[in-house]
């Protein structure tokens, strides 16, 4: 049985097919064009760039055999809570719908954050986990959060919010840092190469309120660096340890408070060689390869799979 995702988030537009039977995924990315020294992109100018990717992606995705879809998935706000909501996922959610609607299979609608959720337990081969409570990290450009995720019985699970950046987002310190350095956004792999080539050690205290970390003082920082002349690598660095400290800052409070639960790190952010390499060998902390970490539907396809046994439920 096949299954069609669908995500269109601020950054990337993204179509995967998940097979139930064997198990595999495959997926088609495009991002989205941000110009040059550019940070970003407003959300009109996301919606149209989706509108004009999405049918190409599709059609790489889709083309060659006849493809038979059982169901389709889609992510439609950015996270399940009151007030979440960004245009951008308008272009998916269309889509989706209109595919539903020719083929008459059920569509399916899923939150933006349980999509790297989902990604991230089928990348790991870690879906046993959803049985029981354990700690999800989502970091990326637009979330910063720890996440309590534990069974839910109609939506496969629930995540909570426990822990999250009270100002700044990961992967916008990433970004901001990395187009101050002259880099191309989004900045994430050149920020990371850039920084394999310091030498330099930093030990860094974050600034902690609670559980919960702040990160607009990593910015103040490299930019201070910045302007002193420091080699660009060594901004790179401490910008990446930055965030460490402030993610292994809010980990360990929550093991404090919740105990030893199993760690799950999704998002654009955790693609990082550096923060994998750390939290898996200090607290077996379970991670998606990166094309499963950025930007992607493959969990959205893979949860529209697990909601079709409770299409009643679940189908818009």
């Amino acid at each position: 049985m096949l299954y069609l995702g669908i995500d269109t988030s601020n950054y990337t537009t993204s179509a995967a097919l998940y097979d139930s039977e064997n198990g595999t995924v495959v997926q088609q990315k495009m991002p989205l064009p941000v110009k040059k020294g550019a940070r970003g992109l407003r959300q009109s100018d996301a919606v149209f760039h989706h509108t004009v990717q999405l049918p190409q992606v599709l059609e790489k995705l889709l083309s060659g055999d006849p493809v038979h879809l059982d169901g389709v998935g889609v992510s439609v706000f950015p996270r399940r809570a009151e007030g979440s909501y960004m245009p951008c996922f308008l272009a998916g959610k269309s889509a989706a719908k209109a595919i539903s609607l020719a083929c008459s299979i059920p569509c399916f609608e899923v939150s933006h954050q349980e999509g790297h959720i989902a990604a991230a337990l089928y990348s790991a081969d870690a879906f046993e986990l959803i049985q029981a409570p354990f700690l999800a990290f989502h970091a990326s450009g637009g979330t910063t959060e720890a996440l309590l995720v534990t069974p839910h019985e109609s939506r496969i699970f629930e995540a909570c919010c426990v822990a999250r950046s009270l100002d700044l987002h990961a992967g916008q310190a990433v970004d901001r840092v990395g187009v101050m350095l002259g880099l191309a956004f989004p900045c994430g792999p050149a920020l990371e190469k850039l920084a394999a080539q310091s030498t330099r050690a930093f030990s860094v205290k974050p600034t902690m309120k609670g559980v919960n970390c702040c990160l607009s003082g990593v910015e103040n920082r490299c930019l201070a660096m910045f302007s002193a002349g420091e080699p660009a690598a060594d901004i790179a660095k401490f910008c990446i340890e930055s965030i460490r400290a402030a993610l292994d800052g809010m980990l360990q409070a929550l093991l404090c408070e919740y105990g030893n639960l199993p760690v799950l790190f999704s998002g654009g952010v955790s693609s990082n060689r550096t923060l994998q390499s750390y939290f898996s060998e200090n607290y077996g902390a379970k991670f998606a390869e990166p094309a499963f970490s950025a930007d992607n539907a493959a969990g959205v396809a893979v949860l529209a799979a697990l909601y079709h046994k409770g299409y009643e439920t679940h189908a818009v």
